[in-house]
Parts: C-alpha cells; sequence; structure tokens
C-alpha cells in the first residue's frame, strides 16, 4: 500500500494538482476542477492551496511543451490521465525552480505513490531523471516547434499570426504570463490616492493606472485588501474597467447589461451614476453572484435570470438608453487567467460563438431606444469575434452608427482592440449609437 501523503507537503499539493489538471484534460474547466478540490479538501493550508493553484495554472500554461516532453521521453503513449497530469506538474516546477529539482522529483514520486496503488512510482522517477539528463537536448528541441515553443495550439498561433502579423508573437507571449492584479476603486466609498496610501501603510506594493484603477504586481488574498469586505474596492482588469466609461451611462437612465454575471461592470456601472439597471445572465448561479457583489459595494439592481436572446421572457417593453452587450466569446484575450481554455477550445468553436453573437447583437439592438448607444464587448483577440462580427452587424443594421471607441488620443478610431500585456487582458470595445428618426 501507498504511503499516506503529508496534508503540508509538496507531494500532497501534487497530487491534488494532479487532480485538477486530469479533470481538464478530461474536458472540464479548471475553475469546476479547483472548485469541486476545496470541497473535497475544505481545510487544506493557505499554503498548500496555493501550491495547488500554482501547479495547476503553471502546468496548463506550459502544457504543450510539457506533454511535447512526455512524447519524447515515453516509448508508448501514456494512458494513465492523472499520472499525465502528475508529470505535466512536475515539469512544469521543474522549469520554475531548477535549483529545487531533487525536491521537485522526490515529492513528484511520493505523489505517484497514490497513483494506482503504487504501480507507476518507478517510472514516474525514471521519466524525470531522464528528462534532467537530457534536458538541454529536449528544450532544444522544444523550440524547434511550434506549439511547444509558443505553448498555444497550432490554430490558435495560425489565426493570430494571420490577424496580427506584427504582433502574435508578444500576444502569445503575454497569454503565457502570470497575471498582475486590478483593483477597481469604488469611488463612492474612496478615491485611489487614498487607497495607495492605505494599501502601502499595509506593505502591498501598488501604482495607479487610472483615476480609478491600482495595479499589484504581486497579487494578494481580498482579505488582506483594505476595506474589500466594506465594498471600497474590487478586483477587476484595467481592460474590463473600460466598460463602464465607454458606456457613459448618465444619471437616470435606464440601462441593461446584457450578460451580466458577475457583476463586476454592473458594478461599475452604478459606481459611476445613479441608474436604472437590469443585470439580465442566462445562468442562475452566475447571477446569484451578480446580488452578492452588489450587496458588498452598497449598490442596487434589478437581477434577472433568462437568455438574453429571448425577450418575450424578460423584456417589459420599454427601451434602455444603454445596452451593454459583453458577449460570449472565446476568452481568447483572457488565457493567462483561464489557461486550460487554450486546451479545451476548438478552431471551428469560433463559428458558434459568432453566430450566438450574431443573434445576441439583433435581439439587444430592438431592446435598445432610438438615440441610445450600445456597447460590444468581448474578451477575445480574434478578429472573428470582433471587427468581423462589428461589419457583418453594421451591414444588418442601416440605423447603426459606429462612434470613435477608445482613450483620448484616438480620434476616429470606430473600435478600440486591446490586445493583452503586461497590465491588462486583451478586449474588444465598439460603441454603436442608434439613428433617430429624422
Amino acid at each position: 500500500m501507498p504511503n499516506q501523503l503529508a496534508e503540508d507537503s509538496l507531494a500532497h499539493a501534487f497530487s491534488l494538482a494532479a487532480e485538477a489538471i486530469a479533470a481538464v484534460i478530461a474536458g472540464r474547466s479548471l475553475d469546476v476542477a479547483l472548485a469541486e478540490c476545496w470541497r473535497a479538501h475544505g481545510s487544506l493550508a493557505a499554503a498548500t492551496r496555493g501550491a495547488v493553484q500554482d501547479l495547476s495554472y503553471g502546468a496548463l500554461r506550459r502544457y504543450a511543451r510539457g506533454d511535447f516532453f512526455l512524447q519524447k521521453l515515453l516509448h508508448v503513449p501514456l494512458r494513465e490521465t492523472r499520472l499525465r497530469a502528475l508529470l505535466l506538474a512536475a515539469l512544469y516546477r521543474l522549469a520554475q525552480r531548477p535549483e529545487d529539482s531533487h525536491t521537485t522529483v522526490d515529492q513528484a514520486v511520493s505523489a505517484a505513490s497514490s497513483i494506482r496503488r503504487g504501480k507507476y512510482t518507478a517510472l514516474a522517477n525514471a521519466l524525470l531523471r531522464s528528462y534532467l539528463r537530457r534536458r538541454a537536448e529536449l528544450e532544444a528541441a522544444a523550440d524547434a516547434e511550434t506549439s511547444a515553443l509558443y505553448r498555444h495550439p497550432d490554430w490558435w498561433i495560425t489565426l493570430l499570426r494571420e490577424g496580427y502579423p506584427d504582433d502574435w508573437q508578444a500576444i502569445l507571449a503575454a497569454g503565457n504570463e502570470r497575471p498582475q492584479m486590478s483593483l477597481r476603486v469604488n469611488r463612492r466609498r474612496s478615491d485611489v490616492d487614498s487607497y495607495l496610501r492605505e494599501l502601502r501603510d499595509q506593505g502591498i506594493e501598488a501604482r495607479a493606472l487610472d483615476d480609478s484603477a491600482i495595479l499589484l504586481p504581486q497579487p494578494v488574498p481580498v482579505v488582506r485588501l483594505p476595506g474589500f469586505a466594506e465594498g471600497r474596492v474590487s478586483v477587476q482588469d484595467w481592460g474590463a474597467q473600460q466598460a463602464a466609461p465607454l458606456l457613459a451611462a448618465r444619471d437616470g437612465m435606464r440601462v441593461l447589461d446584457a450578460c451580466a454575471a458577475p457583476g463586476s461592470k454592473s458594478a461599475h456601472l452604478l459606481e459611476l451614476a445613479d441608474i436604472d439597471l437590469l443585470a439580465l445572465d442566462v445562468d442562475a448561479g452566475r447571477a446569484a453572484r451578480i446580488g452578492s457583489s452588489l450587496e458588498r459595494l452598497g449598490l442596487t439592481a434589478r437581477i434577472g435570470v433568462a437568455d438574453c436572446r429571448s425577450l418575450d421572457l424578460w423584456w417589459d417593453g420599454r427601451p434602455f438608453q444603454r445596452v451593454l452587450a459583453d458577449l460570449p466569446c472565446s476568452a481568447s484575450g483572457v488565457v493567462r487567467r483561464h489557461p486550460d481554455s487554450k486546451w479545451l477550445r476548438r478552431a471551428n468553436d469560433l463559428v458558434g460563438f459568432a453566430a450566438m453573437q450574431a443573434e445576441i447583437l439583433d435581439a439587444l439592438w430592438r431592446v435598445l431606444a432610438p438615440d441610445g448607444k450600445m456597447l460590444y464587448c468581448t474578451c477575445s483577440v480574434f478578429p472573428q469575434e470582433n471587427a468581423q462580427q462589428l461589419a457583418a452587424f453594421a451591414q444588418r443594421h442601416q440605423d447603426a452608427v459606429l462612434l470613435p471607441t477608445g482613450p483620448a488620443g484616438r480620434p476616429g478610431e470606430q473600435h478600440w482592440q486591446l490586445l493583452p500585456q503586461r497590465e491588462h487582458d486583451g478586449f474588444f470595445y465598439a460603441l454603436l449609437w442608434k439613428r433617430g428618426s429624422p
């Protein structure tokens, strides 16, 4: 029988990370896999939980490279998914902590003892030691293989090369980074300068990005953020924070956030203006999170659960002066936060997303008042979901006028493609005005 792994050991973290990674390989999202892990192991120490997250996210960011190494090191394909996942986690840690190779191998082999009653312990030991002996050779071979080099699927790389001939490598590199942490200060309860002083008093490094956003180079648990529980600050990427100012809702307006969960953009809209907001989402579980977020921030809105395309299920016939259309998409702009999506998505998924986006846009255009504005938003960098979708919509709706979109200094640009970089994720924005009667 294998030995019981100590709960505070690296081997235990390897074992739990392997379960999460194996779930992703089987087609589940990492968020769901980790949530199940936390439920099953609720008493995990913070350090162990942090190690599990690091190993899971890191192994999936490097999945193509780790999988390339396994193919080179194994004589036959590895059918035991949990062992494969464990080895991917171990290869990630060997890359990140080369000075700690002995501990990584030792603890990964200990974790292997909990798989199939220790059947694969010797294999795990031999494979990881073989990698260390052949590291230079294997790394050079990986650099010569496109997917292993850029750590993205081949189809993904091809689309970016076609869409961004000058920027595709930078986009891929950004997708492989660990994201920094952005905060949005609730301007009803604080301001950036005051909150920066509070963070520095707590020994938390931070700097302002604009008059609402703060960047933390090193993420911290929200319990360490001053006033988080009291609603003075929220966690939201700077790129996502651009939606509410671009929509420019004013006091008294009737506003729809059509795909609202988990509620960050709804909250930001309410922080900036006293509006009559309907926050709508198709998923009841995710919609419940909107209410929790607004309650923490001291904000109120009507929350509905419905598919926004089915107007008869939720619309009372009164038009909205502003509509936020934050559409379902490939999430290719936020892949550094969701590295599993690179491997769960397929190229033909974009066709399905594009069709759904078109249906949603057409439905939401019907509920927008004449002279109203709709902000089209995705967290994608693929033109098929952004500029191409926008052009098709404009062809279908002759009363739609594209307005200049983006920060000052971008006059005349009719949409804004934010490419992912160190300070923010990738987002697409386009502001559409519905021409009123002549």
